[in-house]
């Protein structure tokens, strides 16, 4: 009996992540998703990049300074009927088009997200998982603080066990990062640093967002490459050969 209940149990555990599986699949090709973004899955892996980070249907999630909205538009009706959206940062542009999408954007809570001001999205042990995305470069360039602010909200705001998921622009170990990461890249290693420093733990690395034809040297920083291409006509056939850029895929731990 115990071994029929044991395989009962793994069968209903291996069942709801498939449902789990199919159902993140089925965001990611929802109706909801704007076209041009689409288009760039090929590079963002987001199935095996939120697989990575173990964003379930039931998790409540934070999104750092969500920008335009590219994750946003995955997991806000990934997680709408059993878990929880919290976009921290969201400019007035994304949430006039969120909220003109009831149906699918209804649930999603917004949180003040000002690095260096005021950070105040979630209280503290609340949440399963905070993610942020091409971001880190960012809050260095603000300030010599506020990346270091916005790692410890992170932390501050998960509970016990859980996940601090971070995808960036990743710089060679041979190249030197300048001290505001002008480029756009960073140092694997400093982000790693920086997360230890406030109390993660690193659990795991994926290569899922790497891109080897990336040298991280260009003219205008990682903004040379596409989607932005800043240097306009100016190697563009160069750069559209080389794709997005490399980033690091870096999945910490709140002991």
């Amino acid at each position: 009996m115990k071994k029929l209940l044991m395989a009962l149990a793994i069968t209903a555990a291996g069942t709801q992540l498939v449902y789990a599986s199919d159902a993140l699949k089925a965001a990611i090709a929802g109706e909801q998703r704007t076209p041009a973004n689409v288009t760039r899955d090929a590079a963002r892996h987001p199935y095996e990049t939120l697989q990575f980070f173990g964003v379930s249907q039931k998790s409540a999630v934070v999104e750092l300074a969500p920008g335009g909205g590219w994750y946003t538009e995955i997991l806000a009706p990934y997680v709408r009927k059993d878990g929880k959206l919290i976009l921290a940062g969201a400019g007035a542009r994304l949430k006039t088009r969120l909220d003109a999408s009831p149906a699918t954007y209804d649930k999603v809570v917004y949180g003040e997200f000002a690095p260096g001001k005021k950070i105040d999205y979630a209280p503290k042990n609340s949440v399963d998982v905070v993610l942020t995305f091409r971001n880190v470069h960012n809050w260095i360039s603000a300030s010599d603080t506020a990346a270091k602010e916005v790692f410890q909200s992170a932390f501050d705001a998960l509970k016990p066990g859980g996940v601090f998921g971070v995808v960036e622009h990743r710089l060679p170990v041979s190249a030197t990062q300048d001290a505001k990461a002008s480029s756009g890249y960073v140092h694997e290693a400093y982000v790693i640093k920086l997360a230890e420093s406030v109390g993660f733990k690193l659990a795991a690395k994926s290569e899922v967002n790497a891109n080897p034809k990336d040298t991280a040297n260009h003219p205008g920083g990682v903004w040379a490459l596409p989607p932005v291409l800043s240097n306009k006509e100016n190697d563009k056939e160069k750069y559209m050969a080389i794709g997005e850029s490399d980033r690091m895929t870096l999945k910490f731990v709140k002991p």
